[in-house]
């Protein structure tokens, strides 16, 4: 068994890894944000700017960490619940929301015959493709987003203690 780790060690592995996480969710939530505005989808646009907040809030907690003020992890614990809050509530609201007339717009003509190929009817692939909407949702909201935001907010709740200390030894 490895012994803990210094306070010092423990502040700097949370910032680098809350930095890398902030800079990553702001930067991809806006690139996603700005296509769904361009496609003229502005809920989608909302949803992205809304995660990108959550990524700017994680940096923020680094930029107070970097000053020396503990209360840095408060802000990056509250970016992963508010992250985990925006995709849940998002979708969620796909979940409740599917709109079969969009898997015919999705269903190219080469989709089509592929499928019709392997013994698939219309219907058949109409069902398959309602099946991977639902599937997919439900894995990215509950089972992704609530084991690694809820695993960071855990990580970052559990070294509190030592980033406190080792704001308050600087």
């Amino acid at each position: 068994m490895q012994p803990p780790l210094l306070s010092d060690e423990a502040l700097m592995r949370v910032y680098r890894l809350a930095r890398r996480d902030g800079m990553s969710v702001l930067i991809i939530a806006s690139i996603f944000s700005l296509f769904a505005a361009m496609m003229g989808d502005m809920g989608g646009a909302m949803i992205g700017l809304t995660v990108a907040g959550a990524g700017a809030l994680e940096l923020q907690g680094c930029h107070l960490l970097r000053e020396g003020e503990p209360r840095g992890v408060r802000w990056l614990i509250t970016s992963q619940l508010a992250l985990m809050s925006v995709i849940l509530i998002y979708c969620l609201l796909r979940l409740l929301n599917f709109q079969p007339e969009l898997v015919e717009q999705a269903i190219t003509p080469q989709m089509r015959e592929v499928f019709t190929e392997a013994g698939y009817t219309t219907e058949m692939i109409k069902k398959l493709i309602e099946k991977i909407y639902y599937l997919t949702y439900s894995l990215v909201g509950i089972i992704i987003t609530i084991i690694y935001q809820g695993m960071m907010a855990r990580h970052y709740y559990l070294r509190r203690e030592a980033i406190t200390q080792a704001c308050t030894e600087e």
